[in-house]
């Protein structure tokens, strides 16, 4: 096994090239007026610049030509070439507000090629309901079923500040890890260049007042790829994490744990929006990180919320694997308790929210308890972040 100092060149020069390239970006944005402007859907007052996306992307792709140096990683160009595309498509709907069935429609095109010039896709349920290898007809439809599902729910997360980035970085260093331990040299490096080039851009758009900007669907299309990528990694039939599955560890109730809540917050949004007779694209205000907002939380207090919420299913799927828990039961208890955290305490805390009771009222404590922003060490670190 490489020893995983060789993973901070990539990590490094992914944070230092974000950090670089945000206040050019953000430059560039403020002088051709690339701003998100606020309507009644969204959450900010102020214009924001939403070319996010292109740091992060250009840090990813310092730390992914670093490693060369190092590792030879030959699909990573093939996958650098899927995120500009998605780049370049993400910042064209930022601009000019592509229609969504054009979007989607370029998103599985560019899902079907990945898995195609790789010969990749998910083939092997790994042992869940004693299923094991499966065949292709079945294989590629469920590949791009689940790439493009997992693409759009981290792009419908982007609601709040900190927080698809802060799940991003949260969800790359789990795979990094997974990735690590397998031996998997290419996706790791991968895996900590996206963790790496997130750090600035998140604690910009967090703590910034002048240099924040939104990631924008350029930046949560090109995450959204990797984040499916290392997934389809994971579960294809000649994963090098087959050594985990060999010890009882369920792969798929694991990626699903990692992106437990964008997937069933998205699953929770569109079933809604299909039972009310509107498109399941059609943007609305009832995602989890609004719900939160109208009880009262900061987009902070939201963003460390909603994280919590999908660490603790991380957590529980592990403790249940390392219990001796078989694969099934291992998946069980991630889909209870995500949709748990998901479709039934969104139900519950909305109908709380049409009545002002004494649960309303304890939410709105815990709200307020979580209220960080504009406090002494917030604004010393708001300044220092203004600097970079």
């Amino acid at each position: 096994m490489i020893e995983v100092h060789n993973f901070l060149l990539p990590a490094v020069l992914s944070l230092l090239g974000t950090l670089w390239i945000h206040p050019k970006i953000l430059k560039i944005a403020i002088l051709k007026n690339l701003v998100d402007n606020p309507d009644a859907r969204k959450l900010q007052r102020n214009p924001v610049p939403v070319m996010g996306g292109m740091a992060v992307f250009f840090g990813i792709v310092i730390g992914i030509c670093s490693s060369q140096a190092i590792f030879n990683c030959p699909n990573a160009f093939m996958l650098t070439t899927a995120m500009l595309i998605m780049l370049y498509i993400g910042t064209m709907d930022d601009v000019i507000d592509l229609s969504p069935k054009m979007r989607f429609i370029i998103e599985i095109l560019v899902v079907a090629w990945l898995m195609y010039v790789n010969d990749a896709s998910i083939n092997n349920f790994w042992g869940l309901w004693g299923v094991h290898a499966i065949p292709e007809w079945i294989s590629w439809p469920l590949t791009i079923f689940a790439a493009v599902g997992i693409i759009n729910a981290i792009n419908l997360i982007d609601g709040v500040n900190g927080l698809s980035s802060g799940f991003c970085f949260m969800a790359s260093v789990l795979f990094a890890i997974i990735f690590y331990n397998s031996g998997n040299i290419v996706m790791t490096t991968l895996a900590v260049s996206a963790a790496g080039a997130i750090v600035p851009f998140f604690l910009h758009n967090v703590f910034g007042y002048k240099t924040k900007m939104f990631i924008g669907d350029g930046g949560t299309l090109v995450i959204g790829t990797m984040m499916s990528m290392f997934v389809i990694n994971i579960l294809k039939d000649d994963t090098e994490c087959a050594i985990f599955a060999a010890k009882g560890m369920g792969l798929i109730p694991m990626t699903l744990a990692f992106l437990a809540i964008p997937i069933f917050d998205t699953l929770r949004v569109m079933t809604s929006r299909i039972i009310r007779g509107t498109s399941p694209f059609y943007p609305d205000k009832t995602h989890l990180h609004h719900m939160f907002i109208d009880l009262g939380f900061s987009h902070l207090g939201t963003t460390v919320s909603i994280l919590s919420m999908n660490f603790l299913v991380v957590i529980a799927w592990f403790v249940t694997y390392k219990l001796g828990a078989s694969i099934d039961i291992q998946l069980y208890v991630v889909l209870a308790i995500s949709i748990t955290a998901t479709f039934l305490f969104y139900g519950y805390a909305n109908k709380k929210l049409q009545k002002n009771g004494k649960t309303l009222k304890c939410l709105q404590r815990i709200a307020k308890a979580m209220h960080f922003e504009k406090k002494g060490i917030w604004i010393k670190v708001q300044n220092l972040i203004d600097k970079l």
